[in-house]
């Protein structure tokens, strides 16, 4: 197939948003703080149930649509494009597999959730376990995730964004996302949040399939992106030090699982390594569960979760694709080598391949849909952050800092909440020149690699919670107990003790957890789910297949 392409140099001038961009950012603004005021006014928001799980009354589609929100935002499509500017089709390895836990998310560990009667994950962890010790773990865990993985990466990939539309220094871009995010904060709880999300999602999925659908058509389809980008380099490839290097896409660009030796995507360590970080983040973090538990019943969440499967197809073809195009079209800039070429570029000499999305944006959407894809981008972003913070500080004021100030008033918790923000924004601030110099610029992967030293900890101490009755956290108040493995390790970390209450705590909730089968279905809406679920799991499987082995025989030239 022929290719019709537009020469990079024809290209490589900076756009910026237009007058008509900007108006679209403020309507759309305006329709998101509508959307966001009309379902605070209908949420019924004076119960805990109803502010913080929308009273268990949402249907699968707009749960579904804010499960793939919460996980997609501007640093999936700056991280999934940026590593497949530099690498290749390899990062939406962990798309495929997100689509599968998410199914384990709401055919195992929902169930348990519910029957539970919990609104926060260390609050399950206390009901199982029925001591302190795992609660206090997670939620300082989590506090670190938030602080390295979510809340600095957010600010980081939020502010390239509108550092690549406007021009302004990357610093001065974080200092008025901050800002902004505390003006447009809407506090009306989880139901004004999925229906803020539900129209965010319609409105990106659409902004990134136009994006995808110009994008090929730029380059000549499918074909064309197969025959350019291995040959996608930038003019200049010697580096400061006068070494010359390729400025070529690996060998194994096209692969998705490699070799066991790859550095970025070794398909055991993708496999056995990467999927206990995954589960922690589907199945047990409280950003997604959340959303998970509002559902009216467990059908509707299963039937969420499939929504939220099949939907995570698409970033493979929607941002890492379009990421590749990037540095098919922009090889000097998106693919720059010499650090100093990329510091004058994206201010980071690691690399500027993080830039790929915005540039890709900016330079190939239309006036007026520009502004609205860059509108639709930081409105998650600032959705993004104000969900972490307020998480953030829930956690530290209730499961850490009340249980030092068992007596501290209401009006001093909240003070203490405040300020814990503060203080989480400003380490997250100080931590941003770290993350853009990780992984050569690669976002995503700097993502997965704190997340998968620091989480599987915790996935497995809920694995075992939610699939092993016998464990228990006994042997750390009974050391002549020794089958209590976790309830040691946690008690020697924590230096808590199990009350004779909180076993008798424990006990209590197995009994109720024996009445599962209280939570049941229809036989048509259950074989239902029991079908989409086998569909998709098929298709998951069939994907990593055809991306590991077939792709790579596939040859364009003939």
């Amino acid at each position: 197939m022929s290719t019709s392409t537009v020469p990079p140099t024809e290209l490589d001038s900076q756009q910026r948003l237009e007058t008509w961009d900007i108006v679209v950012v403020a309507v759309y603004f305006a329709v998101v703080i509508g959307v966001g005021v009309f379902a605070m006014c209908r949420a019924a928001r004076g119960t805990v149930s109803g502010y913080f799980l929308a009273g268990r009354s949402m249907l699968w589609l707009p749960v579904g649509a804010s499960l793939f929100v919460s996980n997609i935002g501007t640093e999936h499509f700056i991280g999934l494009s940026g590593s497949g500017a530099a690498s290749g089709i390899g990062v939406g390895a962990w798309e495929l597999n997100a689509l599968m836990l998410l199914q384990l998310l709401g055919w195992v560990f929902v169930p348990v959730y519910i029957a539970c009667m919990t609104y926060t994950m260390p609050e399950y962890l206390s009901k199982r376990f029925g001591g302190q010790r795992l609660r206090v773990y997670f939620a300082l865990l989590s506090l670190l995730l938030y602080i390295f993985t979510k809340c600095s990466v957010d600010l980081y990939t939020g502010a390239l964004f509108i550092k690549q539309s406007l021009g302004w220094d990357l610093y001065l871009c974080i200092i008025i996302l901050i800002g902004v995010t505390a003006v447009l904060t809407i506090t009306g709880g989880l139901t004004a949040v999925i229906y803020t999300d539900t129209l965010q999602c319609a409105v990106m999925l659409i902004g990134a399939i136009i994006l995808m659908a110009l994008s090929f058509s730029r380059i000549g389809g499918f074909d064309g992106l197969w025959q350019q980008y291995p040959l996608a380099a930038p003019k200049n490839t010697t580096t400061c030090d006068g070494v010359p290097v390729s400025g070529l896409p690996p060998d194994n660009w096209n692969v998705m699982l490699r070799d066991a030796n790859d550095p970025e995507m070794p398909w055991v360590g993708f496999l056995l390594g990467q999927t206990p970080g995954s589960i922690w983040y589907w199945c047990t973090d409280q950003v997604i569960v959340q959303r998970a538990l509002a559902a009216k019943s467990l059908s509707h969440a299963k039937g969420a979760t499939l929504l939220a499967g099949f939907i995570k197809i698409l970033p493979l073809f929607v941002m890492v694709m379009p990421g590749m195009i990037s540095r098919v079209l922009f090889p000097d800039t998106v693919a720059c080598q010499v650090p100093s070429e990329c510091m004058a570029v994206c201010q980071s000499e690691a690399g500027c391949s993080s830039i790929a999305y915005p540039k890709l944006v900016l330079e190939i959407m239309p006036t007026g849909l520009r502004g609205l894809m860059m509108a639709a981008m930081i409105a998650a972003l600032m959705s993004d952050l104000d969900s972490i913070m307020n998480s953030a500080s829930t956690l530290f004021t209730i499961d850490i800092y009340k249980r030092i100030r068992k007596r501290a008033s209401i009006r001093e918790l909240m003070i203490i909440g405040r300020v814990f923000i503060v203080v989480m924004t400003g380490v997250a601030v100080a931590w941003v020149p770290v993350v853009k110099e990780q992984q050569g610029g690669q976002i995503f992967l700097y993502i997965q690699e704190i997340t998968n030293y620091l989480a599987p900890p915790i996935a497995a101490a809920f694995i075992m919670a939610i699939l092993i009755p016998r464990v228990n956290e006994q042997s750390g108040a009974r050391e002549s107990d020794s089958s209590g493995c976790v309830g040691k390790v946690c008690g020697f970390v924590c230096g808590t003790r199990v009350t004779d209450a909180d076993l008798e705590k424990q006990e209590s909730l197995r009994r109720h957890m024996m009445k599962m089968s209280s939570l049941k279905q229809g036989r048509v809406s259950n074989a239902l789910l029991n079908v989409g679920l086998v569909v998709i799991m098929s298709l998951g499987i069939f994907l990593y297949v055809w991306w590991s082995i077939w792709s790579p025989t596939y040859d364009p030239w003939n």
